[in-house]
Protein backbone atom coordinates (compact mmCIF):
# COMPACT_ATOMS: atom_id res chain seq x y z
CA UNK A 1 0.00 0.00 0.00
CA UNK A 2 1.79 3.08 -1.62
CA UNK A 3 1.80 6.45 0.28
CA UNK A 4 0.43 9.74 -1.49
CA UNK A 5 2.33 10.32 -3.73
CA UNK A 6 2.52 14.60 -2.95
CA UNK A 7 5.66 15.31 -0.95
CA UNK A 8 5.12 16.93 2.75
CA UNK A 9 7.50 20.18 3.46
CA UNK A 10 9.49 20.27 6.44
CA UNK A 11 8.34 20.60 9.31
CA UNK A 12 5.30 19.16 8.75
CA UNK A 13 2.38 21.90 8.83
CA UNK A 14 -0.66 20.68 7.04
CA UNK A 15 -3.82 20.11 8.39
CA UNK A 16 -3.91 16.64 7.43
CA UNK A 17 -0.47 14.09 6.83
CA UNK A 18 -0.29 10.83 4.97
CA UNK A 19 2.43 8.71 5.90
CA UNK A 20 3.43 5.27 5.48
CA UNK A 21 4.24 2.56 7.91
CA UNK A 22 6.36 -0.53 7.49
CA UNK A 23 5.22 -3.25 9.76
CA UNK A 24 5.71 -7.48 9.58
CA UNK A 25 6.06 -7.56 5.96
CA UNK A 26 3.16 -5.14 5.03
CA UNK A 27 2.62 -1.37 4.52
CA UNK A 28 0.02 0.67 5.73
CA UNK A 29 -1.14 4.67 4.98
CA UNK A 30 -1.57 6.23 8.32
CA UNK A 31 -3.43 9.69 8.50
CA UNK A 32 -3.22 12.17 11.46
CA UNK A 33 -3.07 15.78 11.62
CA UNK A 34 0.18 18.25 12.00
CA UNK A 35 -0.96 18.94 15.39
CA UNK A 36 -1.01 15.54 16.12
CA UNK A 37 1.21 14.17 18.71
CA UNK A 38 3.63 10.79 18.47
CA UNK A 39 0.99 8.78 21.17
CA UNK A 40 -2.15 9.87 18.47
CA UNK A 41 0.08 8.27 15.38
CA UNK A 42 0.40 5.21 17.51
CA UNK A 43 -3.16 5.16 17.95
CA UNK A 44 -3.73 5.45 14.66
CA UNK A 45 -1.57 2.76 14.19
CA UNK A 46 -2.75 0.15 16.44
CA UNK A 47 -6.70 0.74 14.64
CA UNK A 48 -4.78 -0.68 11.76
CA UNK A 49 -2.44 -3.13 13.32
CA UNK A 50 -4.12 -4.20 16.44
CA UNK A 51 -0.45 -3.47 18.11
CA UNK A 52 -0.95 -1.47 21.40
CA UNK A 53 0.56 2.15 21.43
CA UNK A 54 2.58 0.80 24.40
CA UNK A 55 4.17 -1.49 22.20
CA UNK A 56 5.12 0.17 19.27
CA UNK A 57 8.90 1.40 18.36
CA UNK A 58 8.86 3.91 15.58
CA UNK A 59 11.84 4.17 13.12
CA UNK A 60 12.12 6.60 11.09
CA UNK A 61 15.37 8.17 9.10
CA UNK A 62 17.23 10.89 10.91
CA UNK A 63 14.55 11.35 13.77
CA UNK A 64 16.28 9.44 16.55
CA UNK A 65 14.96 9.56 19.97
CA UNK A 66 11.88 11.91 19.16
CA UNK A 67 9.77 9.40 17.71
CA UNK A 68 9.75 7.79 21.61
CA UNK A 69 8.46 10.84 23.71
CA UNK A 70 4.86 10.67 23.27
CA UNK A 71 4.11 14.22 23.68
CA UNK A 72 6.12 15.25 20.56
CA UNK A 73 4.15 17.06 18.02
CA UNK A 74 3.97 15.59 14.87
CA UNK A 75 4.41 19.33 13.11
CA UNK A 76 8.14 19.24 14.99
CA UNK A 77 9.16 16.91 13.10
CA UNK A 78 10.62 16.55 9.50
CA UNK A 79 8.31 14.10 7.72
CA UNK A 80 7.83 13.53 4.37
CA UNK A 81 5.54 11.05 2.80
CA UNK A 82 8.12 9.77 0.19
CA UNK A 83 10.01 7.88 3.38
CA UNK A 84 8.63 5.20 4.97
CA UNK A 85 8.36 4.94 8.49
CA UNK A 86 9.33 1.21 10.19
CA UNK A 87 7.34 0.35 13.19
CA UNK A 88 8.70 -2.18 15.22
CA UNK A 89 5.89 -4.40 18.00
CA UNK A 90 3.76 -7.65 18.84
CA UNK A 91 -0.01 -7.81 18.75
CA UNK A 92 -1.21 -8.46 21.99
CA UNK A 93 -2.82 -12.15 22.92
CA UNK A 94 -3.69 -12.05 26.38
CA UNK A 95 -5.40 -8.71 27.00
CA UNK A 96 -5.86 -9.45 30.69
CA UNK A 97 -2.07 -9.49 31.06
CA UNK A 98 -1.99 -6.00 29.31
CA UNK A 99 -4.17 -4.54 31.92
CA UNK A 100 -2.47 -5.55 35.06
CA UNK A 101 1.08 -4.12 33.11
CA UNK A 102 -0.46 -0.83 32.02
CA UNK A 103 0.93 2.19 34.11
CA UNK A 104 -1.83 3.15 36.54
CA UNK A 105 -2.96 7.06 36.30
CA UNK A 106 -2.98 8.87 39.47
CA UNK A 107 -1.86 12.03 38.87
CA UNK A 108 -5.17 14.18 37.89
CA UNK A 109 -5.37 17.60 37.98
CA UNK A 110 -7.98 20.76 37.06
CA UNK A 111 -7.59 23.04 34.27
CA UNK A 112 -8.20 26.49 34.82
CA UNK A 113 -12.25 27.15 33.69
CA UNK A 114 -10.53 29.98 30.59
CA UNK A 115 -8.15 26.86 29.42
CA UNK A 116 -10.99 24.86 29.24
CA UNK A 117 -12.87 26.30 26.74
CA UNK A 118 -9.42 27.80 25.26
CA UNK A 119 -8.87 23.89 24.74
CA UNK A 120 -12.71 22.31 23.28
CA UNK A 121 -12.82 25.59 20.90
CA UNK A 122 -9.47 24.87 19.13
CA UNK A 123 -10.65 23.74 15.71
CA UNK A 124 -7.72 21.25 15.20
CA UNK A 125 -9.53 19.82 18.10
CA UNK A 126 -12.93 19.70 16.48
CA UNK A 127 -11.36 18.00 13.32
CA UNK A 128 -10.16 15.06 15.43
CA UNK A 129 -13.62 13.97 16.29
CA UNK A 130 -14.01 11.93 13.43
CA UNK A 131 -13.22 8.60 15.27
CA UNK A 132 -15.31 5.14 14.99
CA UNK A 133 -18.28 4.39 17.61
CA UNK A 134 -19.50 0.23 17.90
CA UNK A 135 -23.70 1.02 18.09
CA UNK A 136 -24.87 -2.26 19.41
CA UNK A 137 -28.41 -1.02 20.15
CA UNK A 138 -30.60 2.15 18.75
CA UNK A 139 -30.52 5.13 19.98
CA UNK A 140 -34.18 5.82 21.75
CA UNK A 141 -36.09 8.95 20.87
CA UNK A 142 -36.52 11.04 23.96
CA UNK A 143 -33.86 9.51 26.46
CA UNK A 144 -31.04 11.51 28.06
CA UNK A 145 -27.36 10.01 27.36
CA UNK A 146 -25.25 8.63 30.26
CA UNK A 147 -21.27 7.83 29.01
CA UNK A 148 -19.40 5.47 31.56
CA UNK A 149 -15.49 5.08 32.13
CA UNK A 150 -14.86 1.00 33.24
CA UNK A 151 -11.43 1.30 34.98
CA UNK A 152 -11.58 2.23 38.60
CA UNK A 153 -15.60 3.74 37.64
CA UNK A 154 -17.26 -0.41 37.24
CA UNK A 155 -14.22 -1.88 38.03
CA UNK A 156 -11.54 -2.56 39.92
CA UNK A 157 -8.82 -3.48 37.29
CA UNK A 158 -5.72 -3.51 39.48
CA UNK A 159 -7.14 -6.29 42.12
CA UNK A 160 -6.58 -9.68 41.35
CA UNK A 161 -9.33 -12.32 42.03
CA UNK A 162 -10.34 -16.34 40.10
CA UNK A 163 -14.04 -14.68 39.37
CA UNK A 164 -14.13 -11.02 37.80
CA UNK A 165 -17.34 -10.63 39.30
CA UNK A 166 -15.49 -9.88 42.75
CA UNK A 167 -14.19 -6.60 41.32
CA UNK A 168 -17.06 -5.37 39.89
CA UNK A 169 -18.64 -2.20 41.28
CA UNK A 170 -21.42 -2.88 44.01
CA UNK A 171 -24.41 -2.57 42.67
CA UNK A 172 -23.90 -2.47 39.19
CA UNK A 173 -26.59 -3.94 37.49
CA UNK A 174 -28.82 -2.21 40.02
CA UNK A 175 -27.59 1.24 39.08
CA UNK A 176 -27.81 0.31 34.85
CA UNK A 177 -31.06 -1.25 35.23
CA UNK A 178 -32.75 1.44 37.04
CA UNK A 179 -31.16 5.22 34.63
CA UNK A 180 -31.90 2.77 31.70
CA UNK A 181 -35.84 4.01 32.03
CA UNK A 182 -34.07 7.57 31.75
CA UNK A 183 -31.21 7.36 29.53
CA UNK A 184 -29.41 5.75 26.89
CA UNK A 185 -26.05 4.09 27.77
CA UNK A 186 -22.73 4.38 26.53
CA UNK A 187 -19.42 2.54 27.61
CA UNK A 188 -16.10 4.49 26.77
CA UNK A 189 -12.83 3.35 28.16
CA UNK A 190 -9.43 4.39 27.33
CA UNK A 191 -8.46 0.69 27.00
CA UNK A 192 -9.03 -1.36 23.66
CA UNK A 193 -11.97 -2.67 22.30
CA UNK A 194 -10.82 -6.01 23.26
CA UNK A 195 -10.61 -5.09 26.49
CA UNK A 196 -13.68 -2.99 26.36
CA UNK A 197 -16.14 -6.06 25.31
CA UNK A 198 -14.50 -8.68 27.53
CA UNK A 199 -15.03 -7.07 30.59
CA UNK A 200 -18.17 -5.99 29.75
CA UNK A 201 -19.15 -9.30 28.52
CA UNK A 202 -17.40 -11.17 31.83
CA UNK A 203 -19.48 -8.39 33.97
CA UNK A 204 -22.82 -9.43 32.19
CA UNK A 205 -23.18 -5.63 31.14
CA UNK A 206 -23.97 -6.69 27.16
CA UNK A 207 -26.04 -8.88 27.88
CA UNK A 208 -28.45 -8.15 31.21
CA UNK A 209 -32.27 -8.15 30.47
CA UNK A 210 -33.10 -4.95 32.10
CA UNK A 211 -30.79 -2.84 30.15
CA UNK A 212 -29.57 -2.40 26.59
CA UNK A 213 -25.78 -0.79 26.23
CA UNK A 214 -26.20 1.48 23.01
CA UNK A 215 -22.47 1.90 22.54
CA UNK A 216 -19.35 0.92 22.66
CA UNK A 217 -15.83 3.39 22.39
CA UNK A 218 -12.42 2.76 23.23
CA UNK A 219 -9.20 4.31 23.11
CA UNK A 220 -9.07 5.36 19.77
CA UNK A 221 -11.94 7.57 19.98
CA UNK A 222 -9.91 9.47 22.38
CA UNK A 223 -8.25 12.71 21.27
CA UNK A 224 -4.86 14.36 22.19
CA UNK A 225 -5.19 18.22 23.24
CA UNK A 226 -2.70 20.25 24.65
CA UNK A 227 -2.58 22.72 27.82
CA UNK A 228 -0.49 25.42 28.47
CA UNK A 229 0.04 24.65 31.70
CA UNK A 230 -0.67 20.87 31.76
CA UNK A 231 1.28 19.98 28.53
CA UNK A 232 -0.08 17.25 26.23
CA UNK A 233 -2.30 14.50 27.05
CA UNK A 234 -5.57 12.60 26.14
CA UNK A 235 -9.25 12.54 26.58
CA UNK A 236 -12.49 11.89 25.52
CA UNK A 237 -14.41 14.63 23.54
CA UNK A 238 -18.64 14.39 23.67
CA UNK A 239 -18.89 16.34 20.76
CA UNK A 240 -17.52 13.10 18.82
CA UNK A 241 -20.75 11.64 19.88
CA UNK A 242 -23.21 14.62 19.11
CA UNK A 243 -21.57 14.35 16.02
CA UNK A 244 -22.59 10.69 15.19
CA UNK A 245 -26.42 11.17 16.97
CA UNK A 246 -27.02 14.84 16.71
CA UNK A 247 -30.50 13.87 16.68
CA UNK A 248 -30.85 12.53 19.91
CA UNK A 249 -27.94 13.67 21.94
CA UNK A 250 -26.62 16.83 22.85
CA UNK A 251 -24.44 18.79 25.78
CA UNK A 252 -27.78 19.37 26.89
CA UNK A 253 -29.09 16.22 27.68
CA UNK A 254 -25.45 14.09 28.24
CA UNK A 255 -23.38 13.07 31.40
CA UNK A 256 -20.14 11.46 31.36
CA UNK A 257 -18.78 9.62 34.81
CA UNK A 258 -15.05 9.38 34.72
CA UNK A 259 -12.48 8.94 38.14
CA UNK A 260 -10.49 10.99 35.69
CA UNK A 261 -11.40 14.86 35.48
CA UNK A 262 -8.85 15.32 32.51
CA UNK A 263 -11.05 12.49 30.18
CA UNK A 264 -13.92 15.39 30.17
CA UNK A 265 -11.68 18.53 29.74
CA UNK A 266 -13.03 19.38 26.31
CA UNK A 267 -16.75 18.98 27.85
CA UNK A 268 -16.46 20.09 31.53
CA UNK A 269 -20.07 21.01 32.23
CA UNK A 270 -21.27 17.49 31.56
CA UNK A 271 -18.64 15.39 33.11
CA UNK A 272 -19.21 14.31 37.20
CA UNK A 273 -15.91 12.99 38.33
CA UNK A 274 -16.73 9.84 40.15
CA UNK A 275 -15.35 8.15 43.35
CA UNK A 276 -12.30 5.45 41.98
CA UNK A 277 -13.49 2.29 43.26
CA UNK A 278 -10.02 0.59 44.21
CA UNK A 279 -9.09 -2.59 46.41
CA UNK A 280 -12.38 -4.43 45.49
CA UNK A 281 -12.12 -6.79 48.22
CA UNK A 282 -11.63 -4.47 51.20
CA UNK A 283 -14.48 -1.71 50.06
CA UNK A 284 -17.13 -3.67 48.32
CA UNK A 285 -19.23 -4.30 51.10
CA UNK A 286 -19.15 -0.44 51.92
CA UNK A 287 -19.39 0.82 48.87
CA UNK A 288 -22.37 2.86 47.66
CA UNK A 289 -21.39 5.25 45.62
CA UNK A 290 -23.93 3.72 42.40
CA UNK A 291 -26.54 3.64 44.94
CA UNK A 292 -26.69 7.47 45.85
CA UNK A 293 -25.76 8.20 41.89
CA UNK A 294 -28.51 6.71 40.70
CA UNK A 295 -30.62 9.04 42.71
CA UNK A 296 -28.60 12.18 41.61
CA UNK A 297 -29.38 10.48 38.23
CA UNK A 298 -33.33 9.88 38.35
CA UNK A 299 -33.59 13.06 40.05
CA UNK A 300 -32.60 15.40 37.17
CA UNK A 301 -33.90 13.43 34.63
CA UNK A 302 -36.53 15.90 33.90
CA UNK A 303 -34.32 18.91 33.21
CA UNK A 304 -34.44 20.46 29.74
CA UNK A 305 -30.68 21.02 30.63
CA UNK A 306 -28.67 19.18 32.55
CA UNK A 307 -25.43 21.07 31.23
CA UNK A 308 -26.76 23.89 34.01
CA UNK A 309 -25.73 22.09 36.85
CA UNK A 310 -22.59 21.89 38.74
CA UNK A 311 -21.81 18.00 39.06
CA UNK A 312 -19.26 18.69 41.47
CA UNK A 313 -22.16 19.46 44.09
CA UNK A 314 -24.16 15.84 42.91
CA UNK A 315 -23.79 14.85 46.53
CA UNK A 316 -25.40 18.22 47.76
CA UNK A 317 -28.16 18.04 44.76
CA UNK A 318 -31.43 19.58 46.28
CA UNK A 319 -34.09 18.71 43.49
CA UNK A 320 -37.14 20.41 45.28
CA UNK A 321 -34.78 24.07 45.12
CA UNK A 322 -34.07 23.43 40.83
CA UNK A 323 -37.58 22.96 40.22
CA UNK A 324 -38.36 26.21 42.28
CA UNK A 325 -35.56 28.38 40.63
CA UNK A 326 -36.86 27.29 36.88
CA UNK A 327 -40.61 28.08 37.79
CA UNK A 328 -39.72 31.64 39.39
Amino acid sequence: MAGASSSLTSPVTEEEITLTVKWSGKEYTVRVCGDDSVAELKRRICQLTNVLPKRQKLLYPKIGSKLADDSTLLSTLPLKSSLKMTMIGTVEDDIIVDQVDAPEIVDDFEIGQDEVVDIKDKEVNKQKLKRRIELRNPCREGKKLLVLDIDYTLFDHRSTAENPLELMRPYLHEFLSAVYAEYDIIIWSATSMKWVELKMGQLGVLTNPSYKITALLDHLAMITVQSDSRGIFDCKPLGLIWAHFPEFYSSKNTIMFDDLRRNFVMNPQNGLTIKPFRKAHANRDSDRELVKLTQYLLAIADLDDISILDHKKWEFYDEANVKRRRHT
